[in-house]
């Protein structure tokens, strides 16, 4: 499972997924994360460029480069909501402090 949150640069969970700056993508694997790479997208400097199907464009771009099979997000805008879910990318609830952690509490939890 591939797994994308925002992240601040020193690695903490941050709380707008389309405006982030820094995005955490952790390979997980048996409740463990076995690669963690921080991406620099600049998405809090992209958002009000162009449409907003241009921004998620941008994004969906990078979903689909690095894989990624599930979101932990404390929030998001409706129309990337609505863009994720045509994807079949899940959106799961991030929680305060270490992204890593937010991630592997969020793969834990038992899907409804």
């Amino acid at each position: 499972m591939i797994v994308a949150t925002p992240v601040t640069a020193d690695g903490r969970s941050a709380a707008a997924w389309g405006r982030a700056h820094w995005i955490g993508v952790a390979d997980i694997d048996n409740g463990t994360v076995h690669t963690w790479r921080i991406h620099e997208v600049g998405w809090d400097e992209s958002h009000d460029e162009g449409t907003h199907g241009s921004h998620h464009a941008r994004i969906v771009r990078f979903l689909t480069e690095h894989g990624i099979t599930a979101v932990v997000v404390d929030h998001m805008g409706p129309g990337m909501v609505q863009v994720l879910q045509k994807m079949g990318i899940p959106m799961l609830p991030a929680t305060p402090g270490d992204a890593q952690a937010s991630i592997l509490a969020a793969v834990a939890v038992p899907k409804p």
